[in-house]
C-alpha cells in the first residue's frame, strides 16, 4: 500500500523502515499532525497512519476518503481521536495498535511514583548546586501502603504485579475483572471505595465517555489528604483545573503526569524557545510537588519496534483481504 505517516519524528522513520523491510510498503513521512487543514496531503494514499494527538473527526475523514485514503492505522492504543461512526459510514477500516509493550508504560509509571515520592528531581538538582541538605525531601516507605488502579488491561495487570513486589496491598477498578490480576492478590473494588482507601492512585483505563474527568471535584473529595495521583494513560481522565485546586489545599500530596488533556500542541516538539501560553499547563509546572513528562511512557525501543511491526502488518493484513485481529469497531455495531 501507499502510505502516508503522519507525526512523524525521527525515530518513528527509523523503526518503520526497519520494519518495512518485510512488508515493502511504499512509505512516505510528514511532520504535520493529521487534522483538517492537514489531510489533502493525504491525497492519493491508500493508507494513513497517525498518532495519539492527531485529529480525525468527520470531516478530516472525509477529506481522505474523497483524496481515496480506505484505511486509518493508528500507531497506538487509544482510538479516541478518531471518530468511529463517520469512518463506519465512509467505509474506512480502522486498526490500531493494542499492545505494544505494557511494560514500557507501567515502568514508567514506577519510576514517577518514585522519583516523587522521593523527590529525586529536587535532590538533584539541590545536589549540583552543593546543597546536601535533606530538608524537604522526606518520602515514606511503599511497602504496605495501598496502591489503587484504575484500569486491570495489559498495563495495569504488568503495574500490580509491580506494586504487589514492592509488598502494596492493590484496590483495583474495571468494568471486567481480569483474574491475573486476582490471582497475584489485587482486590477488586467499587470506584469510590477505591478512591477513599488508596494512598496512591494509578490510572491505566481508555478515554470515552464514561472516563471522562473521573478525576473531578468530586472523586477529590472522596480522596485521603495527602494521595498521590499518577496518570500515564489520558490526559481527558483528569480535570486539570480541580487537580490544580486540590493540590492548593493539600489535598492531593504528589502528582505524576505523563498526559495532559490539552497536550496536543505541547508534547513531542522543542518549545523551549517560547512561551508556553497554556496557563492551566503553566501552573501544574509551578508545584514542586508535581512531575510532568512528556508523553514518553511509551518510548523504549522495544515498544518502538512492536508498534512499527503490528502497524504494518495490520495494514498488510488489509490489503491481502485477510482478518485482522487488531481492527477496531464502533460500540454500536459490536452487538
Amino acid at each position: 500500500m501507499k502510505i502516508a505517516v503522519f507525526s512523524t519524528k525521527a525515530y518513528d522513520r527509523r523503526f518503520l523502515d526497519e520494519e518495512n523491510e518485510k512488508h515493502n510498503h511504499e512509505i512516505d513521512y510528514f511532520e504535520a499532525h493529521m487534522r483538517v487543514a492537514s489531510a489533502p496531503l493525504a491525497k492519493g494514499y491508500d493508507a494513513v497512519c497517525v498518532f495519539v494527538n492527531d485529529t480525525l473527526d468527520e470531516s478530516t475523514l472525509e477529506i481522505l476518503k474523497q483524496g481515496g485514503t480506505s484505511v486509518i492505522a493508528l500507531r497506538c492504543a487509544g482510538f479516541n481521536n478518531v471518530d468511529l461512526q463517520a469512518a463506519q459510514r465512509l467505509g474506512m477500516l480502522v486498526v490500531r495498535v493494542p499492545a505494544y509493550s505494557p511494560y514500557a508504560v507501567a515502568e514508567h509509571t514506577v519510576a514517577l511514583m518514585l522519583a516523587m515520592n522521593r523527590k529525586i528531581h529536587r535532590a538533584h538538582n539541590r545536589v549540583h548546586d552543593g546543597n546536601f541538605a535533606l530538608d524537604g525531601l522526606l518520602g515514606f516507605d511503599l511497602h504496605g501502603k495501598t496502591v489503587g488502579v484504575v484500569g486491570t488491561g495489559k498495563i495495569g495487570e504488568v503495574f500490580i504485579r509491580i506494586m504487589k513486589g514492592f509488598g502494596c496491598h492493590v484496590h483495583a477498578y474495571d468494568i471486567a475483572v481480569n483474574p491475573a490480576c486476582e490471582a497475584v492478590g489485587a482486590k477488586y473494588v467499587d470506584l469510590p471505595t477505591l478512591f477513599e482507601t488508596s494512598d496512591i492512585i494509578s490510572l491505566h483505563c481508555p478515554l470515552n465517555p464514561d472516563t471522562h474527568h473521573m478525576i473531578d471535584e468530586v472523586a477529590i473529595e472522596r480522596m485521603k489528604k495527602g494521595v498521590m495521583i499518577i496518570n500515564t494513560s489520558r490526559g481527558g481522565l483528569i480535570d486539570a483545573a480541580e487537580l490544580i485546586a486540590g493540590l492548593k489545599t493539600g489535598k492531593i500530596g504528589n502528582v505524576g503526569l505523563d498526559v495532559y488533556e490539552e497536550e496536543a500542541d505541547l508534547f513531542f516538539e522543542d518549545l523551549s524557545g517560547k512561551v508556553i501560553q497554556d496557563d492551566v499547563f503553566a501552573r501544574l509546572l509551578s508545584f514542586p510537588n508535581v512531575i510532568i513528562t512528556g508523553h514518553q511512557a511509551f518510548f523504549t525501543s522495544n515498544a518502538l519496534q512492536n508498534i512499527s511491526d503490528t502497524t504494518l502488518t495490520n495494514i498488510s493484513l488489509v490489503e491481502a483481504g485477510k482478518p485482522c485481529p487488531n481492527l477496531v469497531v464502533p460500540e454500536a455495531l459490536k452487538a
